[in-house]
């Protein structure tokens, strides 16, 4: 049985997740959402994705993979999504999503790591941290059962209020997300290593003068904030303060060689 799993990630957790599920699974396939063609799926039986929950709800990239999909109705499909406790409607989405194109998405998991969103507040305590990998690390030891059954699994959502207010905020701010990296910042720690610029996912910084600019084209996957190693990129007024956070089991190469290496 092929099976090929398609992530996004932009600190790790996303691609530690599907690391583990594809080991789990016996090694399927894994594909960087950004740089796989569409059709790389080919021929395959079974078919995941593994993505953050961005604003409550589906990053864009992933919008835009799933709309280039072509595979069979038969195919088996399912989804991971990491977030920080709010899952909100994010896989019902993708499951309509996938609908419109008539394919079923047979089982959603809601899988729950440390929060990355940096603006908000800084890295969770070590002591938290390791609780919330174990955890995920027996969700998706749930998964990879149902999965390997093709089991029609539940797509899981947050309660109904998530689903309200959340759904109602991430449709507001849906097309204003690639102006948020106005905010981005560099202070004189910046040495011009460019990693930013490699990592980013969405090709949207630059350097100008040595120092890294941003293009609004950005996807807030926060990636050039937390692995820049100087921590010279800042969000705002506050994560001078804050403690970055990066997934403990992902490396700075796992990162740049998922996005093609450039």
């Amino acid at each position: 049985m092929k099976t090929v799993v398609f992530y996004y990630t932009g600190t790790g957790n996303s691609l530690w997740s599907a690391r583990q599920l594809a080991e789990k699974l016996g090694g399927a396939k894994l594909l960087h959402m950004k740089c796989a063609d569409a059709l790389a799926a080919g021929e395959a039986e079974v078919v995941g994705f593994v993505f953050p929950v961005h604003v409550w709800g589906l990053p864009l990239p992933v919008v835009e993979f799933v709309k280039k999909l072509s595979l069979r109705p038969e195919t088996y499909l399912f989804a991971l999504a990491v977030n920080a406790g709010q899952v909100s409607r994010t896989l019902v989405q993708l499951q309509e999503m996938l609908a419109r194109r008539g394919l079923k998405l047979a089982a959603g998991f809601d899988i729950v790591l440390p929060s990355n969103y940096i603006p908000w507040g800084g890295a969770a305590p070590a002591e938290k941290q390791q609780e919330r990998f174990a955890a995920a690390r027996a969700r998706l030891e749930e998964a990879a059962a149902c999965i390997s059954a093709r089991e029609a699994g539940p797509v899981e959502m947050g309660p109904l209020w998530q689903r309200i207010v959340f759904t109602a905020i991430y449709k507001m701010s849906f097309n204003q997300v690639h102006k948020m990296d106005k905010d981005f910042w560099c202070d004189d720690t910046c040495n011009a290593c460019e990693i930013c610029v490699r990592i980013c996912p969405a090709g949207n910084i630059e350097m100008k003068k040595g120092r890294p600019a941003w293009k609004h084209q950005c996807e807030q996957c926060l990636a050039c904030i937390q692995w820049c190693p100087q921590e010279s990129i800042q969000f705002g007024k506050k994560t001078p303060a804050y403690e970055r956070y990066r997934h403990p089991e992902v490396s700075l190469p796992d990162m740049i060689a998922g996005v093609g290496g450039r």
